[in-house]
C-alpha cells in the first residue's frame, strides 16, 4: 500500500490544474462555459491525461468525457469517479477540476504500480454542472442518470443559443442524448472528490472529511413589471418603480432566510430595464436560488417568499412573475460509501468528520440511479467561486490518497 501511495504525485496534479486554468475566457479568474472553445481545449487536455494514465477515452452523446480503466472482470459493475470542468464566471481553479484530476491520478497510480481492481473504473468529466451558460445544472450527470428531458435542450444562453445548438457546434447530436443514460445494473457506484467550498475543515484543522448529504436547491427566474418614466418629472409618490420594488423583495429574501437556520437564499442576478440613468426602471429581471437540507423547510420558505413578493408588488402597483428553472431535492450519500471513506480517514489519523454540502454537485444527479460517496478537501478560508479559491498541494495529496484508498475498499483488487 505504501508503494502504491508513492505513485500519487501532487506536483503532477498541480501542474494539470494550472494548465486547465489557462483554458479560460480573457479576464479575472477562470471562466470556462460549456460547449465553448475554452471547454473543448480543456477536454482535449484531460483526454490526453486519461490516455497517459492507461484509460480508453470516449465522449458520450452529451459531451461527457469518459476514461475507462479495465478491471479483472470487464463485465463487473463499473465504479465511477468524477466531477466537472465547466466553471462559473470569474471562478477559481479547483472547483470541479480537482475531482477530475484526482480521479485520473488514482488511475495513473494504479497503472504505475500494476494494481488492477476487479471492477472497471471510469473517470468522468461531466459537462455543464454549474449551469452558468444556460442557467441549468447537472446537464451531463442528469443525462447519464436518465433524468435529462428533451425540453432541457431548449434552454437558451444570453445570446439565444440553445443547448441543442451548442451541442451541435461541438459535434454532438442532441437527438441522441438518451444514449448517454447508463444501466444501473452495470454501475457499482460513484465517488466524487471536491473542495469543501466552506470553512469547517479549516476550522477543524483537518485536510479531509466525508460528505453525509447534499442540500436540496431550487432556482427561479422572476420578473418585476412597473412603469418606466422620466426621472425628473414623475413624483416619487406616483411612481411604479420596478427596481425599488425589487430592492424591497431582496430584503425580504434575506429576512426570511435568516428566520430559518437551515435555509440559504440568494438573488444572484439582476437586469434593470430600460437601464438608463435618467429613466425610472420599468422592469427588473432576476434570479432566486434557495437551498436547505430539509426539503419541507425549503418549500415552506419558498412559498413565504413568493407571497411576500406578491404583497410588495401589489402595494407598489407592480406585477411580479415567477418561473421555476430547476428543483433538486436533498440527497443523502450512501451509508456504506460513507463508512468506507470514514474508515480510510481514520486510518490516516484524522477524525471521521461528517459534513453536509450546501453546494450542489454532480453526485446529486447520479444518486438518482446508483450509490454515491463524496470526499471534501479543505480550501483556504472556505472561499470558492472566486479567483482566490485555493487548496494546498498537501491537502490535495491527502484527499487523493483518501480517494484511492476508498476505491480499493469498494473494489476487490490485486497488484
Amino acid at each position: 500500500m505504501e508503494a502504491l501511495q508513492k505513485c500519487i504525485h501532487a506536483e503532477r496534479m498541480i501542474g494539470r490544474i494550472e494548465a486547465l486554468a489557462q483554458c479560460s475566457q480573457p479576464g479575472r479568474g477562470v471562466t470556462r462555459l460549456s460547449f465553448t472553445e475554452q471547454s473543448e481545449q480543456a477536454i482535449q487536455l484531460v483526454a490526453g491525461w486519461m490516455e497517459e494514465a492507461g484509460m480508453k477515452v470516449r465522449r458520450d452523446a452529451v459531451n461527457n468525457l469518459i476514461g475507462r480503466y479495465e478491471g479483472m472482470d470487464p463485465d463487473a459493475p463499473v465504479l465511477l469517479i468524477g466531477s466537472h470542468l465547466d466553471s462559473v464566471a470569474e471562478a477559481g481553479k479547483y472547483d470541479g477540476i480537482l475531482g477530475v484530476i484526482a480521479g485520473i491520478e488514482v488511475v495513473h497510480a494504479f497503472k504505475e504500480s500494476g494494481t488492477i481492481t476487479k471492477n472497471p473504473i471510469e473517470v468522468i468529466s461531466f459537462c455543464d454542472e454549474e449551469g452558468t451558460r444556460f442557467h441549468t445544472t447537472f446537464l451531463g450527470s442528469r443525462a447519464i442518470s436518465g433524468t435529462l428531458r428533451e425540453p432541457d435542450l431548449e434552454a437558451q444562453d444570453h445570446e439565444g443559443v440553445t443547448v441543442a445548438q451548442a451541442m451541435r457546434a461541438v459535434g454532438c447530436d442532441p437527438e441522441q442524448y438518451r444514449r448517454a443514460a447508463r444501466d444501473p445494473q452495470t454501475i457499482l457506484g460513484y465517488l466524487e472528490l471536491h473542495i469543501e467550498q466552506g470553512p469547517i475543515l479549516e476550522e477543524m484543522g483537518q485536510s479531509c472529511g466525508v460528505v453525509a448529504g447534499i442540500a436540496g436547491q431550487s432556482r427561479y427566474e422572476f420578473r418585476v413589471e412597473g412603469q418606466a418614466g422620466h426621472a425628473g418629472t414623475v413624483p416619487v409618490r406616483l411612481r411604479r418603480d420596478a427596481l425599488a420594488g425589487a430592492a424591497e423583495m431582496i430584503q425580504a429574501v434575506e429576512r426570511i432566510a435568516l428566520k430559518n437556520e437551515s435555509v440559504v437564499a440568494t438573488v444572484g442576478k439582476l437586469a434593470v430595464l430600460p437601464g438608463a440613468s435618467n429613466v425610472i426602471p420599468g422592469m427588473v429581471e432576476g434570479t432566486l436560488d434557495i437551498r436547505s437540507l430539509q426539503d419541507d423547510v425549503k418549500q415552506s420558505a419558498l412559498l413565504e417568499l413568493i407571497e411576500e413578493f406578491r404583497q410588495i408588488a401589489q402595494r407598489r402597483g407592480l406585477a411580479c412573475h415567477f418561473q421555476r428553472v430547476m428543483d433538486s431535492p436533498a440527497v443523502a450519500c450512501t451509508e456504506a460509501f460513507i463508512q468506507a471513506i470514514e474508515t480510510v480517514i481514520e486510518e490516516r489519523g484524522m477524525k471521521p468528520l461528517r459534513l453536509v454540502s450546501g453546494a450542489g454537485h454532480d453526485a446529486m444527479a447520479v444518486a438518482a440511479f446508483t450509490d454515491i460517496g463524496m470526499i471534501f478537501v479543505r480550501c483556504r478560508e472556505g472561499v470558492s467561486h472566486h479567483p482566490d479559491e485555493y487548496a494546498s498541494p498537501e491537502d490535495i495529496l491527502e484527499g487523493t490518497t483518501v480517494l484511492m484508498n476508498a476505491v480499493l475498499r469498494l473494489t476487490m483488487y490485486s497488484s
